[in-house]
């Protein structure tokens, strides 16, 4: 019995994880809590030696505190505090709403357009679902939307900034897989407005089909005369317009990296709150607070995740997951790539991006590169430039799925205290589906991904 314990601990560990979290404890203590208790429990049974917990510490100071990703997320979220309580990032949101209100659910598409717009000058995951769930989701709410349609709008019209350059998983998968940091971040641009419009597309569907779902606006909504239309799209499009200009030509430009590119971007929001008469000393403190809730509420989660783990895969999680896959026998490139592609929405159940990009990339993509692939792309050339987008189409379903996807602890973090953890597991399920889709519609037809690529001359 202690045997098969010692053996299954690290499933055991997955189990409990999932109950503790849906019987509604909070999600960084349930991690944090589980990941001491399965490694004292681990320690028992003489599989885990409890020196290792000092690594915990290394781990959330390396992997969270000074992680050059994760560092750029405070600024954003200041970012998006400034923008939301100077009232501008609502401004643009009427704006984008006031055109499309005749589209049915006409708030969630303009939630989903601006986080598209949204997600060129990001393009940091975290910041930009922090900053829709900030901006948008107290409004969908208090408009009637469903809280589930609400909260996977607002998640997948984040998550595309992993795949509309400048997107930083894209430079580190370049590095991984020997290939142009450029042809990537054209591969990756069509697949991102791919999966944009299907979400556009679901979204409009469930407008239809269930109107109690994503009510219309009321006739009196909005603007009433032309002179009216045309100054709120003035004033709500322009500002974040030259927002994205600032944030962008600062990194074209070399003058920040972009991940410095968040204090940009907060110097930008202070301009465009002072251009619009909003610069206060009240709003600056009402931002500096809101900032400093949300960055304290996500980073405690990462910590929790951080810690869970790491024990989780001492304990043999990530051989757990592979050795799931190994008994089928694999003779064919296709049978290869369709591996890759299970492991990795596998181990997104466990494991942020950068894990599995470590996990995978360095074992599976000398073995991809392999296998002739040419009939179907036109030339062999092409390959890690389609196969590298592949991974980054897949690793959006990383940051959705439960329970350790980035994404749903963002949206937590920053979500009101009425939305619960299981609304935030079940609004993904439909946009994880329509990711699988796109992925597939990537694979099938590999033009969406190098058509970009090939036009600039990158694959040539």
């Amino acid at each position: 019995m202690l045997d098969w314990l010692a053996d299954n601990l690290a499933l055991i560990m997955f189990a409990a994880m999932f109950f503790m979290i849906f019987c509604g404890y909070p999600v960084a203590f349930v991690m944090g809590g589980m990941a001491l208790l399965f490694a004292i429990g681990g320690s028992l049974l003489g599989v885990f030696s409890m020196i290792g917990l000092y690594d915990v510490v290394l781990r959330m100071w390396g992997g969270v505190a000074a992680d050059p990703i994760l560092a750029s997320i405070p600024m954003f979220i200041f970012m998006g505090s400034i923008l939301e309580r100077s009232g501008s990032a609502m401004d643009m949101l009427k704006a984008t709403e006031v055109l499309l209100k005749r589209v049915p659910g006409a708030l969630a598409v303009a939630v989903m357009v601006m986080g598209t717009i949204l997600a060129a000058p990001i393009g940091v995951v975290g910041a930009a679902v922090v900053t829709l769930s900030v901006i948008a989701l107290p409004q969908m709410l208090a408009s009637g939307y469903d809280k589930r349609l609400a909260i996977g709008t607002i998640a997948s019209a984040g998550t595309l900034g992993i795949l509309i350059p400048p997107a930083i998983m894209l430079v580190v998968m370049a590095e991984m897989l020997v290939t142009s940091a450029g042809a990537l971040f054209l591969a990756a641009t069509m697949p991102g407005f791919l999966l944009s419009g299907l979400y556009l597309i679901y979204i409009i569907a469930v407008a239809l089909l269930r109107p109690d779902k994503a009510p219309k606006p009321p006739p009196e909504y909005g603007p009433q005369t032309r002179a009216e239309f045309w100054m709120a799209v003035w004033r709500g499009l322009f500002p974040m317009t030259a927002l994205m200009v600032i944030v962008i030509g600062s990194i074209f430009a070399g003058w920040a990296t972009p991940t410095e590119s968040g204090a940009v971007g907060v110097f930008g929001s202070f301009i465009i709150a002072a251009l619009n008469g909003r610069l206060t000393l009240k709003m600056t403190n009402e931002a500096m607070w809101s900032c400093c809730r949300s960055n304290g509420l996500v980073f405690l989660i990462f910590l929790g995740a951080t810690g869970f783990s790491y024990v989780f895969r001492v304990l043999g999680g990530d051989d757990l997951m592979i050795g799931m896959l190994t008994k089928f026998g694999i003779d064919t490139g296709w049978e290869m790539l369709a591996f890759v592609m299970v492991l990795i929405f596998l181990l997104g159940f466990p494991f942020e991006w950068i894990e599995i990009c470590l996990i995978v990339l360095p074992v599976f993509g000398p073995i991809i590169a392999k296998y002739d692939f040419s009939a179907h792309l036109g030339s062999q050339s092409y390959l890690m430039a389609w196969f590298g987008t592949l991974v980054a189409v897949n690793l959006q379903t990383a940051f959705m799925t439960p329970p350790f996807g980035a994404t749903l602890f963002y949206m937590k973090g920053t979500a009101p205290p009425g939305v619960t953890m299981t609304d935030v597991y079940r609004g993904m399920y439909p946009f994880v589906a329509l990711q699988v889709v796109g992925l597939v519609l990537c694979i099938y037809f590999p033009g969406i991904v190098l058509w970009l690529p090939k036009l600039a001359g990158f694959l040539d």
